[in-house]
């Protein structure tokens, strides 16, 4: 695709986002993609072996495969989300395997989901796509609803399925974030130990932070706090984060 090809599909907002500058933070300070990643990012941190090895395979993998860049397959409907909602149109997706066949198919990195989703098909597709197995979730059958993530599994499951990585979410500033933190934080602990990856996806989660006039969950510095919180999260132990956006119905 053209520049001008790009500009186009901007249309207004081309401008400010093909030429702004930030003026905050030099470029020269990123750590930017690579193929390089995990030796110049990850080797100088206190990782295990085993975990370089199982962050160098999803980054190995794909379409994206040495290019520093991750592309990951994402579903937890029927937990987080309604399955009826979001599968409707391709009822195919209710089986679990069509969703793994969906990730390979599409090049993608690594296919992240439920226990059951990789649990019902880990011994066909376990070796061929990396697998991220996510630990917890909210769930919205209960009423009225809350906000709370809760461990749905162990490491042990998901190291017995074959998963290379397991995924966890924490709501930051929700009521229950502190248990949270002491929940994550101890599982990807263990998670490291026996050389699995971890990827932890961060949420904004307060009524007061959502006001008539304004929704401040998706302000820099509420959003920023909260990803500085995920990669800090037990002094001394590493996290392989993954920066997550607001989204209404997550």
């Amino acid at each position: 695709m053209t520049y001008r090809e790009i500009e186009q599909l901007l249309g207004s907002d081309a401008k400010n986002l093909l030429e702004y500058t930030c003026k905050g933070i030099p470029k020269s300070s990123l750590h930017l993609p690579g193929p390089d990643f995990v030796d110049r990012v990850f080797l100088p941190s206190d990782r295990k072996p085993g975990v370089l090895r199982s962050l160098q395979q999803l980054f190995d993998h794909g379409r994206l495969a040495g290019t520093g860049y991750l592309s990951i397959l994402p579903v937890d409907q029927g937990i987080e989300h309604s399955a009826g909602a979001s599968f409707a149109p391709n009822p195919m997706y209710f089986d679990p395997e069509n969703i793994v066949k969906l990730a390979i198919e599409g090049g993608c990195n690594a296919v992240a989901s439920t226990f059951g989703v990789l649990g019902s098909c880990a011994r066909k597709y376990a070796h061929k796509i990396p697998f991220i197995v996510k630990i917890n979730h909210n769930e919205f059958l209960s009423y009225p609803n809350t906000y709370d993530q809760i461990m749905f599994g162990d490491i042990d499951m998901a190291y017995e399925l074959g998963a290379i990585a397991v995924g966890a979410t924490i709501y930051f500033g929700s009521a229950e974030s502190k248990r949270q933190i002491q929940e994550v934080s101890a599982s990807f602990k263990y998670a490291h130990e026996l050389g699995m990856a971890t990827v932890l996806w961060c949420y904004m989660r307060n009524a007061a932070f959502k006001t008539k006039e304004k929704d401040y969950h998706v302000s820099a510095d509420l959003s920023g706090q909260a990803n500085h919180l995920g990669v800090t999260l037990a002094a001394g132990e590493q996290r392989w984060f993954y920066c997550a956006q607001l989204r209404e119905d997550a």
